[in-house]
Formats: structure tokens, sequence, C-alpha cells
């Protein structure tokens, strides 16, 4: 009784007129930050901070405008991944895979219509999750340690060998090639420098904006200058601009799954997006019984990293609201706010203050019908990018693309790495090598690293810390049979249809 009753203390919070607009302000900046690739949620809320603490906007104020810009982030973000194929941030990466090849199908309306509302009925339930089940969850999310977190992790790398059914090999070495990037750098524990080659612009590793922007937007830059000088089309002009009955009906099991899975991995502190997106992707794969049409434009790949990736935004806020553990990059910059007003986030929080706690909350649910309601007549505006022309659409890209790469450092150094990586991609797009298991590598090889490092620690280097527990000795279970059964299964049914063909040979 006493969750309603802070409940609607929260609404009325968050409906005051100024909390109002400064939730409005807040999804609309967001949707367009994470519009723009290689900004992301991080560095729209990182920009924004300064803004709100000089404003002097109260705590839950501030706290309104941060959270509305992160999950405006996260609808914006499928903008670009769907029309250009150029992930707005990591978390997107899952659905450039179908949404992409839908919009050069004629359907990228269809595309951002499903994902907009699969993005709402994700947050909707992680929402709802917050409000029921908060200090249990937050509980749970306590028996994750470092060992459980590396078993997490080889699970997730595990998995992306699967992403591609005909050609797995490709996948893993993608994979590993974004583990090999992402141990460029200084060592955090050592301080010994790695594969740096006695490059100071090396020494804080590769940005993941430099990773993205070359692997995806540079490399797609040089396919349309391929494509448009071959004669070829970048991509068809879109047809029906929403969803239709029977595409709703096709995505609604798709979309709930993914939105529960979503919003658990939320919960862990530093899981994420990006590994929900992934996890949901491959899972409506496997389950979906038509493996050969995901990646070539199946609505289905479009909804299901979509729910996940805002329900694992919103379940990120459990761990930072009730024991002061940022579940994300994004709450760890909204963990720094709250610190500017001297309050400091955990269990307390829910009783002892509770208008920013449960103002937050009820804002989150009111600025996702915002979103919606922003973002569904506009998808006629957003569409209209495909119909720009190439000689203008190719130079706007890699204008954006290096802005974008400069901010991060404003050195040329990145510019330059950009345009190397650019090549790269370019070469592995061309021999059939898919991207995204690259970059997915690349960003959780950091959190493998850190995992493995943080478990050997506790157990002055004991290995069998990393399967002691039952959660990580299931996860690592998994992962060996991710990587073994489905080669096994190929070759079984390589052998049974040749035995067919000798008996049939036999039998004529």
């Amino acid at each position: 009784m006493d969750t309603w009753l802070y409940l609607s203390q929260g609404f009325a919070v968050a409906l005051t007129p100024g909390n109002l607009m400064i939730a409005l302000i807040g999804c609309f900046v967001g949707t367009i930050v994470g519009l723009l690739p290689g900004l992301g949620p991080i560095n729209g809320v990182a920009i924004l901070l300064p803004l709100a603490f000089a404003l002097h906007l109260p705590p839950e104020s501030a706290l309104i405008l941060l959270a509305t810009v992160y999950i405006g982030c996260e609808y914006g973000g499928r903008i670009s991944s769907i029309l250009l194929n150029v992930p707005g941030d990591a978390g997107a990466i899952m659905t450039a895979l179908d949404g992409y090849p839908m919009a050069k199908q004629g359907r990228g309306g269809v595309a951002l219509s499903i994902s907009a509302v699969s993005s709402f009925v994700g947050s909707l339930i992680a929402i709802c999750g917050i409000i029921l089940f908060a200090p249990l969850l937050a509980n749970w999310s306590l028996a994750f340690g470092p060992a459980e977190y590396f078993a997490l992790m080889v699970f997730a790398i595990a998995c992306l060998g699967s992403m591609m059914a005909q050609n797995p090999l490709k996948s893993f070495l993608a994979a590993l090639i974004g583990l090999g990037l992402a141990t460029v750098g200084v060592d955090a524990n050592t301080g010994v420098y790695r594969f740096t080659f006695d490059s100071v612009h090396l020494s804080d590793g590769i940005q993941f904006v430099v990773v993205v922007i070359g692997l995806f937007s540079v490399s797609e830059i040089l396919l349309m200058l391929e494509s448009t000088s071959s004669g070829q089309g970048l991509v068809r002009k879109t047809g029906r601009l929403l969803f239709n009955l029977k595409e709703a009906r096709q995505c609604a099991g798709t979309t709930l799954r993914s939105s529960f899975i979503g919003f658990f991995v939320g919960i862990l502190p530093g899981a994420g997006a990006t590994i929900a997106s992934a996890i949901t992707w491959m899972m409506e794969k496997k389950i979906s019984g038509d493996e050969e049409s995901f990646g070539k434009g199946n609505i289905r790949g479009v909804a299901a990293p979509e729910a996940a990736n805002n329900a694992s935004a919103c379940g990120s806020f459990i761990p930072m609201l009730t024991l002061g553990v940022p579940g994300s990059g994004t709450t760890a910059v909204m963990m720094g706010a709250l610190t500017l007003y001297n309050i400091t986030p955990g269990p307390a929080m829910f009783t002892e203050q509770p208008d920013i706690v449960w103002g937050l909350i009820a804002a989150l649910l009111i600025a996702n019908v915002m979103l919606l309601v922003m973002n569904i007549p506009l998808i006629g505006l957003f569409t209209r990018m495909l119909a720009i022309p190439s000689w203008f659409l190719v130079p706007a890209i890699a204008a954006v693309s290096a802005v974008g790469v400069y901010a991060v450092h404003s050195t040329t150094f990145d510019l330059l790495l950009m345009v190397g990586l650019g090549i790269l991609g370019y070469i592995l797009r061309k021999m059939h090598f898919p991207m995204s298991p690259l970059i997915l590598g690349f960003v959780l090889g950091e959190l493998l690293e850190q995992n493995l490092r943080r478990a050997l620690s506790i157990s002055n280097g004991n290995l069998n810390i990393l399967w002691e527990s039952g959660v990580a000795k299931s996860l690592l279970v998994l992962a060996v049979l991710i990587i073994v059964v489905p080669p096994l299964v190929r070759l079984a049914r390589r052998r049974q249809r040749g035995k067919d063909k000798e008996e049939e040979a036999s039998a004529s």
C-alpha cells in the first residue's frame, strides 16, 4: 500500500508544469543525441549535467532531465541504425542487423514504427518492475560477483559465434579481433603499455566512438561510394510507414520475451543494453524456426533488441537507486549528479527522499508516453533521409562522423585511426565478415578482463573461483554447449543427408 502512496506522490512531482516541460525537453534532446552516430546516452547526459547544475534545478528536476535524455537516446539510437546502418550507440548495434536490410527493402517506416512500439513496451515493463520489485531484485543482483560476471561475458562471447549460422567461424574470428582491439592501452593493474607501438595517443586505448564510427560509418561510406559508382541503388523508396496487424502479432511474443530478459540483464550492474540486445536477438533467431531470414530483414530481429535495450536501460536504475551501484555508464554519470546535491543513492532514498525516487519513476512513465507520441508522427520525416541523394548523404555522414570522433580527444590521430579502422571494416565486409561480433567483442573485452582480474585478486590467483558458484558453473556450461553442439548438429545433418543420398542411389 505504501508503494502506491509513494507513487501517487511521485506523479504529483512529475506532473508539475515545470517538470513536464523538463521531461519533454529531455525526450527531444535525447532523441536528437541518440540519432547522431557516436554520441550516445553517456555523452548526452554528461553534456547536460553541468547545465542542470548551473540552472540551479532542484535535485528531482535535474534527475528527471538526465533520465529522460537517457531513455530518449535509447529511442533515437535506432534511427541511424535502421536508416544508415550507423548505430548511435553500442545498444543499437543489433538493431542494424535487420533494420538496415528492411530499409533497403523499402520497409524503413515499418522498422522504425515497430522499434518505437517495442521500445515503449520494453520500457513500460521495466518501469513496472522497478515499482513492484526494486528492493527484491537489487538483493538478487548482489549474487553476481566478479566470477559470475566473467562467466556471463564468456557466455555472451560464445553466443557471438552462433550469430551467423552460415559462417560461425568468421563470427568467432571477428569477435576475437574485437577482443584484441580492447587490449590496446595501459594495463590498469600493472601500468604496462600494451600494443601501443610507442604512441602516446593509444595509451588510453581505442575509444568506442572511434571503433564504431570507423567500422560502421566509414566502411558504410566506402560501400555507398562503390554501389553508387557501379550504378546500384542504395535503398528502395519507402512504402508503408506503420506496421500492420499481422506484423504486430508476429512481434508480440518477441517483444514481451525480450522486455523481461532485457530488464533482468539491466539489473546486473555493468551488464548493460549491449548484452541484453545481443542475447535477445540470438535467442529469437534460435527459437524462430526461420534462422536464415535473421540478418536479412526479419522484423522480429528489430523488435527483440529494441525492447531489450530500453528495458535494460530502465532496469539499470534499480542498482543505482537501491544499492548506490551504477547499473550502466550512464547511471554512473547520474550518480555523479546526485552527489553534486549531497545526495547518496541507496536503500534509504526510498523512504528519506521519496519525492526524488518516486518523482523519477513517475517521470519515466510519462516520458515513455511522450517519446511514443513524439516518434510515431516523425517516422515520415525520418524516412525522408532515404530520399536524400548520395552525393549529399555521403559527405554529410562523413562530416557528422568526423565531428563525433574529433570531439572525444580533439586530436587528428583519432580521425586517422577512424579512417584506418574504416578501411579494415570495408575489407572485412567485402570478405563477408560480420561487424556486429567484432564491435560486441570490443565492448565486452574490457568487462571480461576487469572481472577476471577482480576474481583472481579475491582468490589470490586460484582459478577455481571462476566456476565455484552455481551461477558461474551454469553459464560456463551453456557457453561450452553453444560452441560444441551446433557444429555437431550440422555434422549429423550432413551425414544424414549423405546416407539419404546413398539410399536413394542404391534404390534407383
